[in-house]
């Protein structure tokens, strides 16, 4: 039984230096659902193992390769429950294929592949396989972003019109690519980051959560993207706008050369009845509009709220909760959804509508069309495959 002790975790790349490993970490040890008991860390296997044990893992599981921690912890008796990648985009399919094939549980950052191809055949596999594969989508732990969906889903804003949703942040307004900065060098390579720049990076961080709080299955797209900053290869600025099923129109905006803001994700969702919007710079309000009526802000932390929401909130009113408490959201479903398996029942609320492969597959597919509409002179009205 795993509910009598924390899941081990096991961790690829994310080592010295590395922003979203360290965030991977603080957020899995929050809720003391999860120990980090194995790991290789870093591309050179000398550093990796330093770093591991650091961390204090144990020399017999300080691995110098994924290959090598895959091979040794498979003839473990007490083998990790799950294994997280954290390394960049073009090394997520060849990683994950091998871990699933080994009969491993994943955690695997975002974007799930750098190409659509290799997408496919991983959602393929992992359905196959029965394990659990879960995708940092991180901006889907805010508890208020469960709260958004159960209502639009009661109906409360009546039938979807427009959907808005942006990502904009300054991080690449200059070419910090060709003056040392490891993280945007890599991002701006597209045989490591893949096709898309920012409509890969954070553009697919909106579409997941425009699509997971209105349930609307994208129908086709029109893009527009800009390299603005002079001997950039990939866009660094996305304008895409989407038609989904059933009639309701989006709007999407990516940019990492916006300046003066920081992470502004936003959501607005309009409906016959009303609207929701939340932005991240005040994650604990949902702001619910009703037609020539009130405007409310809902706040996180009241009873009125719905179960999705509550079982997210970690504090009391007032006290203001973020980023790493959203991703460590994720982790505390994660490990939810993974005991479940283990014991052959139903995940609690917690360890429901978390992001999967098939979430992940359908952002590559996203960047994919969004790409393909933009290359010639004119965008083209382009239907995503595979989703």
């Amino acid at each position: 039984m795993t509910g009598t002790r924390k899941l081990r975790l096991g961790m690829i790349g994310g080592g010295q230096g590395a922003y979203i490993g360290s965030t991977h970490r603080l957020a899995c040890r929050l809720d003391g659902q999860w120990e980090i008991v194995a790991g290789a860390f870093d591309v050179s296997p000398d550093r990796g193992r330093a770093f591991a044990l650091a961390e204090g893992i144990a020399p017999d599981r300080a691995y110098g390769t994924c290959k090598e921690l895959l091979e040794r912890e498979r003839e473990r008796d007490d083998r990790v429950d799950a294994v997280a990648i954290c390394t960049p985009n073009h090394t997520h399919y060849p990683m994950a294929r091998d871990l699933v094939n080994a009969g491993f549980n994943v955690i695997c950052e975002k974007p799930l592949t750098a190409t659509l191809q290799d997408a496919v055949k991983l959602e393929k596999l992992v359905r196959e396989s029965g394990v659990f594969f879960g995708v940092a989508y991180t901006y889907s732990g805010y508890p208020m972003i469960h709260e958004a969906r159960v209502r639009v889903a009661r109906g409360e804003i009546g039938k979807i019109r427009t959907v808005q949703v942006e990502y904009p942040l300054e991080w690449m307004a200059t070419d910090i690519e060709r003056r040392g900065n490891a993280q945007a060098a890599w991002r701006t390579d597209p045989v490591q980051n893949g096709r898309g720049g920012s409509i890969g990076d954070i553009g697919t961080h909106a579409y997941h959560l425009a699509g997971m709080v209105t349930g609307l299955k994208l129908e086709k797209l029109t893009a527009d993207l800009a390299k603005f900053v002079n001997g950039r290869v990939l866009d660094d600025n996305a304008h895409v706008m989407m038609r989904y099923e059933g009639g309701a129109r989006g709007l999407l905006w990516s940019s990492q050369v916006a300046i003066g803001l920081s992470n502004g994700v936003r959501l607005r969702v309009f409906g016959e009845k009303g609207s929701f919007q939340w932005h991240q710079e005040h994650p604990n309000e949902l702001i619910y509009s009703e037609l020539n009526g009130r405007v409310q802000a809902i706040k996180r932390g009241t009873e009125e709220l719905s179960e999705d929401a509550k079982v997210r909130g970690r504090t009391p009113p007032g006290h203001p909760e973020g980023y790493v408490l959203a991703f460590a959201n994720l982790y505390l479903g994660f490990a939810e959804a993974i005991r479940a398996k283990f014991e052959g029942r139903e995940p609690g609320v917690v360890g429901q509508n978390l992001p999967t492969a098939y979430d992940g597959l359908k952002g590559v597919a996203f960047v994919e069309a969004v790409v393909e509409s933009s290359e010639g002179e004119n965008p083209v009205w382009v239907t995503p495959e595979a989703v």
